[in-house]
């Protein structure tokens, strides 16, 4: 079935495509591109069988979402974070999954994760209020996860968990107004005093130790994995493929530009030209393949049913900043050989450019903090930290 959906979706990209400055110019993914993206399985790609999904492989998902950044990086985007929601459900108690998916196995998530709101305990789960920012595609979608520390009625913080509300608890504020990703609609989310039944949350220290409720229904390898590296590579994939599909209207570019000040040469004979053409690609390729060299070594282990030591959660956020990283690097490459033509609206190389820059600016993508995280590890120093 993975195979289906992924050539489905080779053949929804020209549309995607076309429609890239639609997404920009409405600031949300055009309805029509969601649409073709779910009869194509895209957002089922993780979601669990037992409610239609298909339980693929990551790298299956990560391929896919590539191939729809290198269309449009604001679609990309969005595909990226909602497709990643229906594993995390996954993980979920079982009675939350038939809430969201029992009447209707194509209901999609948005999210917010950081903990802007508060969640106090009250008698059967917990009571939320407050504001989350970002919450990309989440006019595309009929529920959302938010982050909030948990306190108890003395005030005292006692959890961090991700809260699950559905459409009529919360109020979506039009706020996204952007210079990159314009097309994602992160609008805000906000919450006034909701109930939240304690099934409806799921937390975090349980996704790190990767023991969830929902393991109990959902046994696949695939709902063993640590949400930190799943998540945490749902943010760089998309950016890799805008820099996949910058290079790919880089070279085209190119190979028809003129260069005036230089005597009318061509840019596909200027040696530097492809120099740097050379270096963008090797970025890409060493970004990608790091990242598919951690994924399956994060499945074997969960197939044969180990557990995911800390030194691969480790060095998965570090080639994961490095790969955003790199993925910007060859971005920044190709748009300062491309001439003052690909500075006009429209063009596709200034828009992956600043999609990628915007899409690097994402807290999971904060590489000093990973980098750190990764060096204690090396001095034997303890390492705790929510997205690991």
């Amino acid at each position: 079935m993975s195979e289906q959906v992924t050539a489905a979706v080779r053949e929804v990209l020209p549309a995607l495509r076309e429609r890239a400055q639609e997404a920009e110019d409405r600031r949300r993914v055009p309805d029509e591109s969601i649409k073709a993206l779910q009869l194509a399985g895209v957002f089922k790609l993780l979601q669990p069988a037992r409610y239609g999904g298909h339980e693929a492989d990551p790298i299956t998902f990560y391929e896919t979402i590539r191939a729809i950044a290198g269309a449009c990086g604001s679609t990309g985007w969005v595909s990226s974070v909602v497709g990643i929601h229906p594993w995390q459900l996954g993980l979920f108690p079982d009675e939350a999954q038939r809430e969201v998916w029992g009447d209707d196995p194509d209901s999609r998530i948005s999210s917010s994760y950081a903990p802007t709101g508060r969640a106090k305990l009250v008698d059967g789960g917990y009571e939320l209020t407050g504001r989350w920012s970002f919450s990309s595609g989440c006019d595309h979608a009929s529920w959302v996860f938010l982050g909030g520390v948990v306190t108890d009625g003395d005030g005292k913080q006692v959890d961090f968990c991700t809260f699950l509300l559905p459409r009529k608890d919360y109020v979506i504020e039009d706020v996204w107004d952007t210079v990159g990703l314009r097309g994602t609609g992160s609008n805000d989310v906000i919450v006034e005093k909701v109930y939240v039944p304690r099934h409806r949350a799921l937390s975090f220290a349980d996704t790190s130790k990767c023991v969830c409720p929902g393991q109990e229904v959902n046994t696949s390898p695939l709902y063993k994995l640590p949400f930190a590296s799943l998540f945490s590579y749902a943010i760089t994939t998309p950016i890799i493929g805008m820099a996949t599909g910058a290079y790919n209207a880089h070279v085209e570019h190119m190979a028809a530009r003129v260069r005036v000040s230089y005597k009318g040469e061509r840019s596909n004979e200027d040696p530097f030209a492809k120099v740097r053409i050379a270096h963008a690609a090797g970025e890409i390729d060493a970004a990608w393949l790091q990242l598919k060299y951690n994924m399956t070594e994060l499945m074997d282990l969960a197939n044969r049913g180990e557990r995911i030591p800390l030194p691969l959660r480790l060095r998965i956020r570090r080639d994961q900043v490095r790969g955003t990283g790199r993925a910007i690097e060859a971005i920044d490459l190709l748009f300062e050989n491309s001439g003052g033509r690909a500075l006009r609206t429209g063009t596709p190389i200034q828009r992956f450019w600043r999609d990628a820059h915007a899409g690097r600016v994402h807290a999971i993508n904060d590489p000093e903090r990973a980098l750190a995280m990764f060096g204690n590890g090396e001095f034997g120093i303890p390492v705790q930290d929510a997205m690991l």
